[in-house]
């Protein structure tokens, strides 16, 4: 596999604002998305954020580093052009979201789960006006579509840069409940990406916990903060 990658050529990096947005330039010349659309960001506060990354550059350019100039180009190139797809996606989680497949023992997980859980389905009923419904074990059992209906409803309604940055927040955690969360402030982003990890947790304290596991997890984590970032951001 090939090491190359741009090098750095600019010494300035500024944010304009402009027709439906704001836009980062190198040197005066705008930044493009990897299919060449212009990079318009909805907010001057992510057009900030992006610019931070570009200008953070030192000798090569680094993708790794720059989540949310990523986020953008997904969301201009990606998700804009496919967005009830991507939505539908995400809404489907709600049929089989993390949070409502219980384990039947030991009774030490069970109550943590609940404990962890059952007040987030709570918070969604209220937001939502419809509970979903927990049971044990893990074969799917489908929700009911009337409570569905709403929190698809709301998916739908995101904009694009949104939608990218709920993508991460949905995925990473496996739950629709979560990426709300999340998206609405309902638990700090710390305590959210901690209940999406019982069971794992839970696996490591009986078992030990595998550094390459864990490794993958911290990998994870950052992207689950980063993706609310962004979200915050849009």
């Amino acid at each position: 596999m090939s090491d190359w990658a741009p090098k750095r050529f600019w010494k300035e990096v500024t944010v304009t604002a402009g027709e439906g947005g704001h836009s980062v330039a190198l040197d005066g010349r705008p930044v493009r998305t990897p299919v060449k659309r212009p990079l318009v960001l909805p907010t001057e506060a992510m057009a900030h954020m992006v610019a931070a990354e570009w200008d953070a550059q030192v000798e090569k350019v680094d993708p790794s580093t720059m989540p949310v100039t990523r986020g953008a180009n997904a969301a201009i190139d990606k998700v804009a052009l496919q967005h009830a797809e991507v939505a539908e996606m995400l809404a489907a989680y709600g049929d089989s979201d993390l949070l409502c497949y219980r384990a039947e023992a030991p009774q030490e997980l069970v109550s943590r789960q609940a404990e962890g859980w059952d007040p987030l389905l709570d918070w969604a009923a209220a937001e939502f006006g419809g509970r979903l419904q927990a049971q044990t074990g893990v074969m799917h059992q489908p929700q009911d579509a009337a409570v569905l209906a709403p929190m698809t409803q709301a998916v739908h309604q995101m904009s694009p840069f949104q939608l990218a940055a709920f993508h991460d927040l949905v995925s990473l955690s496996g739950s629709l409940v979560l990426g709300f969360a999340a998206a609405r402030n309902a638990r700090d982003i710390d305590t959210l990406w901690a209940l999406s990890r019982i069971d794992e947790d839970w696996q490591a304290e009986q078992w030990g916990e595998d550094e390459e596991a864990a490794e993958a997890a911290g990998i994870k984590r950052q992207s689950f903060l980063d993706a609310k970032r962004f979200f915050d951001a849009s």
